[in-house]
């Protein structure tokens, strides 16, 4: 049988007894020694070796300043609320929205700071608040990240973009809990913040101040549940295996640019307590993807609702009062100074009022005479999240890494996906997932209009509940959380949990977890591949993985939409040689039709006609739902439906014309090699956004070869397999270790993504020895 029974395990919440370690050279790590060993092995990757949680966290700040001072640096101007005092009120914040001015980031984050929302959660004992070793640990890392600043000088820092600057100072652990809480929060209130900070009482016109319609778009649930992150994970059991060791896959999907998104990858090592291999997000103190000797995991994005927009029904002729359960309430209003540099370089200072509801921060968006909207974000309490994976690091099996989750219930808004040298696998949704019901959900939308969906704040009846088994009131339990545990594999790409495994669907869940059968194109490709590996169909050899066919599977760059779909528009463009644009234009398609027809139908750089068909099916995809699909989607046949295209749909002629022309007007022959025209640092680049499983989506600019607007999609790519004898696996960081222009790791990696090359990991303190490219530095506290 594939399915298993997973016993209970227990978690010491009481930390370990710190003491002094010998290194692998005899050198005395930790108390008494307070001597802290830091290998980088090839293309930069740090492994830390300390003899206690200060010393490990004082390792990890100082080489991850090292790499990326200026990054962390900028994101702590941000959370500390001074952007506008560096940069002027009206410049984009630097977090990734191209809509966040200065001032709006900094009235939100001013008001978390003077409200004192952080401290308050530090404030609390574990398992509400962090552990002991966590505390130290973050003490620690701000300690090496300012040793390595004060040791360097701001004047002699080797990032030009900070380079002398004065907002690069010295950091605090509470920065450090602020970037955790910020992270924790990244899929709901965080996109929202510019909604936050500007949100204003309606004018008497009727609409908010600053806004252009009494009827703007709002974010809705939906929309929050699949903010921009994405991600496939794989966990494969012992019957998925040609050896019978369990292997896990890691493909996390997030932006390149955006500093609180971008992994770094470490190894973080106390003798006898703690020796965990991976990435973690940029000023987070742990790995939160990677493995120790006997378990791996990773995480992919959650369908579930993460958080709920509440409707608030307003006062006649008070528009900061709302009614709940037939009475008047006021908004809470919490009034913020900011410093405000001007153009001539000149300091003033400007007040913001931020609004608050039971249901949380009162947006900007829709805020009328007669209706305002609130974010109500189910990991507004959350600090936990750190706890949950420095257990799950320490957990030696998939029992304890259960037993970690469920203690701390801490995971913000991830699928887990995990496997264990026993062979079994485990798949979870344990985030942070409001607990409302779905009868809550059919009585109380309110607003549900395709573009957002919102909930009514004018009762009580539709507030969040309670579950016996939460750690906190409003979310779901471990008990309703859905769980697989299996010895073939559990596999996920972003869609909801019912098809981890089609053999085992899991079904009967609350409706917040998203139920919907539809999958994507990439989660149905992912099944695919796994299927065909299992029965030897792909061309990578007999049945079965192996770690090397892992990592074939992962960088094939097949592409389901054209495996489906492109003979039906070759035969279109062969009966239709020319197609009218939607500018009313003819467009001769012969050439373009050669080109596809030639086409290997893979997304390698090398690919000719993968740029063509990219700039086609997003055109198509544009048009909504694909009803122009060959084969609808079948209910009954979800892993197959829909696909193909229709050729004789005009959505489909325009936007193969539409994209001709597009290549025309940029001067690009149709059968362009993919990596010409899809670059970061002037390096082609691999994978699609239409039917990847390896997904990239970046469009070089043409002086620079790098976005502009940055790039989205692999980032730290891990495959690793358990066996008896330790971990044996291949990483690769899509965009390097560091994002100093100028160092050599900023895009050495990225050469070898490009040419589908891996990097061996070293885990074991012997294989960090043996690295011809070894770098050590031994710091004392």
């Amino acid at each position: 049988m594939a399915a298993l029974c997973l016993a209970a395990a227990t978690v010491n919440l009481l930390p370990a007894p710190s003491s002094a370690a010998a290194g692998p050279g005899g050198e005395t790590l930790g108390e008494g020694g307070h001597t802290v060993r830091i290998s980088r092995t090839a293309y930069g990757v740090p492994h830390i070796l300390a003899g206690d949680f200060d010393g490990l966290g004082y390792g990890y700040g100082y080489a991850f300043a090292q790499d990326n001072l200026c990054e962390l640096a900028d994101h702590v101007v941000t959370l500390r609320g001074e952007r506008s005092r560096y940069f002027g009120p009206d410049g984009e914040s630097g977090e990734g929205e191209v809509d966040r001015s200065n001032l709006a980031s900094d009235a939100y984050y001013s008001g978390q700071v003077r409200a004192g929302t952080v401290r308050q959660l530090l404030d609390r004992k574990a398992p509400l608040g962090p552990t002991a070793e966590l505390r130290r640990m973050v003490e620690g890392y701000a300690a090496g990240y300012n040793r390595y600043l004060r040791d360097t000088g701001v004047d002699r820092l080797p990032d030009p973009r900070c380079k002398g600057k004065l907002w690069v100072r010295p950091i605090t652990a509470l920065d450090l809990w602020s970037v955790v809480y910020d992270v924790d929060e990244v899929t709901a209130t965080v996109p929202l913040v510019p909604d936050i900070g500007d949100a204003k009482p309606p004018t008497a016109s009727g609409t908010a101040s600053g806004t252009t319609s009494a009827t703007p778009a709002v974010p809705g649930v939906q929309d929050l549940a699949a903010a921009d992150v994405g991600s496939n994970g794989w966990a494969l059991g012992r019957d998925a295996t040609r050896t019978g060791n369990a292997m896990v896959l890691a493909n996390p999907h997030l932006p390149w640019a955006v500093g609180y998104f971008r992994f770094y990858q470490v190894q973080l090592t106390i003798p006898g307590t703690l020796d965990v291999s991976g990435a973690g997000l940029y000023g987070t103190p742990l790995v939160e993807i990677g493995h120790n000797s006997t378990l791996a995991w990773t995480h992919t994005a959650s369908d579930a609702q993460h958080a709920s927009v509440y409707a608030l029904k307003l006062v006649a002729g008070d528009p900061t009062s709302y009614v709940l359960d037939g009475k008047s309430v006021r908004m809470e209003r919490r009034t913020v100074p900011v410093t405000v540099r001007d153009a001539d370089g000149g300091l003033s200072t400007v007040e913001r009022t931020l609004y608050s509801s039971r249901f949380g921060p009162v947006l900007s968006s829709g805020w009328t005479t007669t209706t305002a909207y609130a974010i109500h974000d189910a990991n507004a309490d959350n600090l936990r999240s750190m706890n949950t994976w420095l257990a799950m690091g320490k957990a030696r099996d998939l029992g304890q890494l259960r037993a970690a989750q469920d203690t701390f219930q801490g995971i913000p808004w991830t699928y887990t996906l995990a496997a264990d040298t026993s062979g079994a696998t485990y798949f979870t949704d344990s985030s942070a997932v409001p607990y409302l019901t779905d009868d809550q959900l059919a009585r109380c939308t309110v607003a549900d209009d395709g573009e957002f969906t919102a909930l009514d704040g004018s009762t009580s009846a539709c507030a969040w509940g309670s579950d016996p088994d939460a750690l906190v009131p409003g979310i779901y339990g471990p008990s309703h959380q859905p769980k697989s545990i299996r010895t073939d594999y559990v596999a996920n790409s972003n869609n909801g949990p019912q098809y981890v495994n089609p053999e085992a669907p899991i079904t009967e869940l609350p409706g917040v977890y998203d139920i919907d059968p539809h999958l994507d194109q990439r989660a149905q490709l992912g099944l695919d591949m796994i299927a065909q590996r299992r029965d030897g169909t792909d061309g990578l050899g007999a049945a079965g993985f192996t770690e090397s066919t892992l990592r074939a599977s992962m960088l094939g760059n097949r592409v389901l939409s054209a495996e489906t779909g492109r003979d039906d528009v070759v035969a279109l463009c062969r009966a239709h040689p020319s197609l009218t644009a939607t500018d009313g234009m003819e467009v001769d398609v012969s050439q373009a039709c050669a080109a596809l027809a030639r086409w290997d139908t893979r997304a390698d750089t090398t690919s000719r006609g993968a740029a063509l068909w990219i700039t086609f099916y997003n055109r198509l995809a544009d048009q909504g739902p694909p009803t122009w699909s060959r084969v609808p989607y079948d209910p009954a046949q979800p892993l197959t439906t829909p696909r193909g295209i229709n050729g004789d749909d005009a959505r489909v002629q325009r936007a193969l014309a539409d994209a001709v022309q597009d290549f025309a007007a940029r001067e690009l022959p149709v059968d362009v090699e993919l990596g010409a025209v899809q670059k970061w640092a002037g390096i082609p680049l691999p994978g699609c956004d239409v039917g990847c499983f390896d997904v990239v989506e970046a469009s070089p600019d043409a002086g620079t070869g790098t976005p502009t607007a940055g790039a989205f999609g692999s980032s730290f790519l891990m495959t690793v397999e358990l066996t008896p004898g330790g971990p044996r696996g291949h990483t690769l960081l899509t965009y390097g270790e560091s994002v100093n222009p100028t160092s050599p790791h900023f895009s050495d990696q990225t050469r070898l993504f490009s040419r589908k090359q891996w990097v061996t990991e070293r885990f074991t303190q012997a294989d960090i020895a043996a690295d011809p490219a070894l770098e050590v530095t031994t710091l004392r506290r």
